[in-house]
């Protein structure tokens, strides 16, 4: 354990105290947002994003140190465990090592190699290697046996080959120079399966593409793996020329040969022993290094790929509320009509119906009638529409009825839909609104995500919200863990109230789970609200430790205690008391006075329990009670008129939205029903690493339209106002893939990767396309 904190410490670049303290924090059942807000003390102040990698380097060295203890186990049985082996074992520091070094001594089934040894051959391979002036086949002669099944000499050089074929490639130093010399010189090498090019039409970006291994990006590596897997593409890993020239050694075989002192000198077995080496290379290990490369690429890109999502969730759930106002939901439709949700500043469904503006009934009058009754009765100050199909249409029909009523004051927003039809279906939204449609539910979740995204997605699961790049393609259990980290820090972050918090909302809050928030709502509905956070310890289930995980970030408006609104946990409540006291005032007094709080010393409150860091935050919060960290409402608005891929022409200035953030760009919905995309090389005048350094998903951004492939439903656009249509980008801010050899693919599509034209990239568009309409 002393050697998983000492790595871990060195890693995150923090004292071995601080790491040892948060993992026994962590091991006693403490959750990341509470030991970030409120054990600063303990931790020295780390904050939420470093215990979230040390959790995760936690989880995967303690793997690494289960699996450890399991291979020595296995080679002591086996009688095999030198104190070299030993010590080797005990220093690997990758899940990779530790399985080259076990390789040897694995239980496998019966190899060639094995049928040869039994049939009494190792002592010729042990021969020929020792001593190559032996003439392979007189010297295999002593070693036919008809009996063993080594009927002439052939099948006893065959059987010496197997050996040491199998002792070469069970050479863990050796694997893991090949595979660090392929990983740096290799070139991933794809191309299109014979008769699929139209059927994968979509990869077509990778009929013929070459770029150095190491560098494929995320986006790039799982549009080609998902290529494969739908049978559309074939890749291999080539190194310089040996790939095209099968008679040409490879440059691994020189390795294998250097690595065991084999060199053509002339001699007798010289030339066996180099064929040994070849066949080494060729039928027992390229493939698998092949595929452990390949393997490596997956896991990294599948990494990058579960950050975006994540980056790009936070960013969904942290956008900013419209608050308490009363909003119409319109889930938009076309021969099944615009479903319509009535819902009041408490998110309470007050109202619902439908109404059939479009084709084929085109009720277009009565729809705005009915809509500026329902606006005045319930005094609507929100119109929510859904993306989904028939959006632009009903936006329209909105903007007319604000036309017709204008002292309806309306303001009318696009709301993503994505995961509404899954929550609509949902066991959730059956108990929360039994007496409602399906279909009515989901106009209910479009009204309510604008009044308060953060509560209305966490009734999604995570993946369901369509943000993410290739969600499908990676690794589901790391998915959801990390999303789920994601709301939990979300969730706990902004706060929750106590009195109005759904059961999957109260749910992700620190200690408590799906049981327990239950409770909470039922000891609610039959008690009443909550008046003070210790009422809390009365719910069935919740104890003294999960009360100190959850009391922090459940908040009493109105209640008894001032404080209970706030996040300060009532184990500090204490420390208020003190400062109170110390000058003479009462808390509720003191609460919001931001000139009393500044003029204080924190240093002068610290006490042995409460560090400076907690003083500080407690006068912080005291100042602004419950702030909500969100930033503040604003709204995308579509140019009129723009409402198909056929309305864009290049050089439009549009308004839009930003969907979903890649690494190679940002979607932008701009009201097409097709969003667009922004490549990184398009974001600023200046070089962008990382396009979340200039945008993040909801943002509200002025975009140029560069170009409109409508065929494959492809829009470009650009944030740099200057960049005109037609003309080639400057890369003025910079391209993702630098270095290695251009293949003709690049270079035939390089108006692509700088944005110009066919700017999305391949199946991830049409991906990201469909997601956003069917909720993945």
């Amino acid at each position: 354990m002393n050697s998983i904190i000492r790595r871990i410490a060195d890693e995150l670049g923090v004292r071995e105290q601080q790491v040892n303290a948060t993992v026994e924090m962590l091991d006693g059942g403490a959750t990341v947002p509470f030991i970030a807000r409120y054990r600063k003390e303990v931790t020295g102040s780390l904050d939420d994003s470093q215990l979230r990698s040390l959790e995760d380097r936690l989880r995967y060295l303690r793997e690494l140190e289960d699996r450890r203890s399991t291979i020595l186990n296995s080679i002591e049985e086996q009688g095999k465990l030198t104190d070299e082996l030993r010590a080797s074992i005990d220093s690997a520091d990758t899940k990779n090592r530790l399985e080259d070094l076990y390789l040897p001594y694995k239980p496998k089934r019966r190899t060639k190699a094995q049928i040869a040894r039994e049939a009494g051959l190792e002592p010729l391979a042990d021969a020929l290697y020792d001593d190559p002036t032996l003439e392979p086949e007189s010297t295999a002669e002593g070693y036919v046996n008809d009996e063993a099944g080594v009927t002439d000499t052939k099948a006893a050089l065959d059987g010496a080959r197997y050996i040491l074929m199998e002792r070469f490639a069970e050479d863990a130093e050796l694997l893991g120079e090949l595979r660090d010399f392929i990983w740096q010189q290799g070139q991933l090498k794809v191309t299109v399966v014979d008769g699929k090019e139209n059927e994968g039409a979509k990869f077509r970006d990778y009929f013929d593409h070459v770029e150095p291994l190491k560098k494929v990006p995320s986006h790039r590596a799982l549009a080609i793996l998902r290529g494969r897997n739908e049978g559309v593409l074939t890749y291999s890993i080539v190194v310089g020329d040996a790939e095209d020239d099968r008679r040409q050694p490879h440059p691994a075989e020189q390795r294998i040969a250097a690595r065991w002192h084999i060199r053509d000198n002339g001699r007798a077995a010289d030339r066996w022993l180099s064929e040994v080496v070849r066949w080494t290379w060729r039928v027992k290990l390229s493939t698998q290094i092949e595929t452990d490369l390949m393997a490596q690429v997956r896991e990294a890109a599948e990494t990058e790929a579960i950050n975006v999502f994540a980056a790009n969730l936070k960013d969904l759930l942290l956008l900013a509320p419209a608050g308490p106002r009363a909003t119409l939901g319109l889930d938009p439709g076309l021969r099944t009509g615009v479903k319509v949700a009535i819902i009041d500043g408490t998110g309470q469904v007050v109202g619902h119906g439908g109404i059939f503006p479009h084709a084929p009934r085109n009720q277009w009058d009565q729809s705005i009638e009915q809509l500026a009754s329902w606006c005045r009765q319930y005094r609507i100050e929100l119109v929510a529409i859904g993306n989904g199909t028939a959006s632009r249409e009903t936006e329209k029909l909105v903007a007319d009825l604000s036309k017709r009523y204008p002292e309806l004051k309306l303001a009318r927003i696009v709301v993503s839909e994505s995961g509404a039809s899954i929550y609509s279906a949902s066991e959730f939204a059956s108990r929360e609104l039994p007496d409602l449609d399906v279909t009515i539910r989901g106009a209910v979740s479009i009204a309510r995500r604008l009044q308060d995204p953060l509560a209305e997605m966490v009734k999604i699961e995570p993946k369901s919200i369509g943000v993410g790049q290739y969600q499908h393609d990676v690794s589901q259990v790391q998915l959801a863990r990390s999303l789920d980290a994601v709301v939990e820090d979300c969730v706990n972050g902004v706060g929750v109230d106590l009195n109005t918090a759904s059961i999957p909302l109260l749910a992700r809050v620190s200690g408590l789970n799906q049981s327990i928030a239950q409770n909470i709502v039922d000891f609610r509905n039959q008690n009443g609200v909550f008046r003070d956070r210790r009422q809390l310890l009365k719910v069935s289930r919740l104890g003294d430790r999960t009360f100190e995980q959850s009391a922090g970030f459940l908040r009493i408006a109105g209640g008894d205690n001032p404080l209970d609104r706030s996040s300060v946990h009532p184990e500090a409540y204490g420390v208020v008391e003190a400062i109170a006291r110390q000058n003479n005032r009462k808390i509720e007094g003191i609460v919001g006075d931001a000139d009393f709080l500044r003029s204080l010393n924190p240093q002068d409150y610290v006490t042995e329990q409460f560090g400076l860091p907690t003083i500080k935050d407690i006068i912080t919060e005291l100042e602004k009670p419950g702030r909500d960290p969100r930033p503040e409402f604003r709204f995308a608005s579509f140019e009129e008129g723009v409402e198909t891929l056929n309305d864009l022409k290049p050089g439009m200035v549009l308004e839009g939205s930003v969907t979903n953030v890649t690494n190679f760009g940002a979607f932008v919905d701009i009201g097409v029903h097709q969003d667009g995309l922004v490549h990184i090389s398009a974001l600023s005048n200046t070089f962008v690493k990382d396009p979340r350094e200039v945008v993040k998903a909801g943002d509200i951004v002025k975009v140029k339209v560069m170009d409109v492939d409508i065929p494959r439903k492809r829009i470009a656009l650009s944030m740099r106002m200057d960049d005109q249509p037609g003309e080639k980008s400057d890369n003025r801010a910079g391209s993702s893939s630098k270095g290695g050899k251009p293949s003709a693919r690049n270079d035939r599509h390089k108006g692509a990767d700088s944005g110009q034209k066919g700017a999305m990239a391949g199946a991830l568009a049409q991906a990201l396309a469909s997601a956003r309409k069917d909720g993945r």
